[in-house]
């Protein structure tokens, strides 16, 4: 406190309001940091440099299973108490909204993946799902297809809406782009990829539709993959005034 407000009062009356001596206060701020304090002081920097490389996504587990890898043993708890003091955080994901809704009906197509996730070559398997981006204006809505041999994204759509229109056009694009022959097109039982007009349009492509098991959250993880890293580090680090705004803000982040 003596120290913070030095410019403002003189040191002597702060001191003897305080129950301090003058010669304790001058002895304890010209006193050598410890080398515990050095370390702390070093480490930090690494820390900072580590957190700035990963643009700032990096939280305390990640920064440390990297200063791990570099072969230094610190121990997490420092390295949490350290980002703390420096005003270092990660990003984190937003509670989840659902977007899609199962379809109680019987089921039009079976489970051709069986979480099988691996392919030969590019247009054997894809895997499909819908997420969603929050602007000022309102949400939007996200689909994509995303080829499991080069882990790109085949084919993407955003609406303001959930209808079936926001898959096929996600769809068309794939199929458009990639013409392929006999492709396993994977989802989850969301009304979306359910729908007749979907089965029809898959038939008409030459697409193999599959729907994955119900309630298992490894079903799908690679699109969740995706959609994490596209929350961590484009959604949740920024706010989008408009829905074209996002719209450009997302283009560049799959076409980019």
């Amino acid at each position: 406190m003596v120290k913070a407000n030095q410019a403002v009062f003189l040191v002597a009356p702060m001191c003897r309001v305080l129950g301090v001596s003058t010669s304790g206060f001058y002895g304890w701020l010209n006193m050598e940091p410890s080398a515990r304090s050095k370390s702390d002081r070093e480490l930090t920097e690494r820390i900072r440099a580590i957190h700035e490389r990963s643009r700032g996504t990096y939280g305390a587990p990640r920064v440390h299973a990297e200063r791990v890898e570099q072969g230094v043993r610190v121990g997490r708890k420092r390295v949490t108490r350290l980002m703390c003091e420096a005003g270092l955080e990660g990003v984190s994901r937003r509670k989840k909204i659902h977007t899609t809704k199962r379809d109680v009906r019987p089921l039009v197509s079976e489970d051709l993946v069986e979480r099988n996730f691996t392919a030969e070559a590019p247009d054997r398997l894809w895997v499909a799902d819908i997420t969603y981006v929050p602007t000022w204006a309102g949400f939007l809505y996200l689909a994509v297809v995303m080829d499991m041999f080069s882990r790109r994204i085949a084919g993407w759509a955003m609406a303001t809406h959930l209808r079936i229109r926001l898959v096929l056009d996600a769809l068309d694009m794939a199929v458009a782009q990639l013409r392929p022959r006999e492709v396993i097109h994977h989802s989850d039982h969301g009304t979306q990829y359910t729908s007749i007009a979907f089965g029809l349009r898959c038939k008409k492509a030459g697409v193999r539709p599959s729907l994955g098991s119900v309630g298992d959250c490894y079903d799908n993880a690679m699109c969740e993959s995706f959609f994490a890293t596209l929350k961590c580090e484009l959604l949740e680090r920024r706010r989008f005034r408009s829905q074209t705004e996002a719209r450009m803000a997302v283009f560049e982040f799959i076409e980019g």
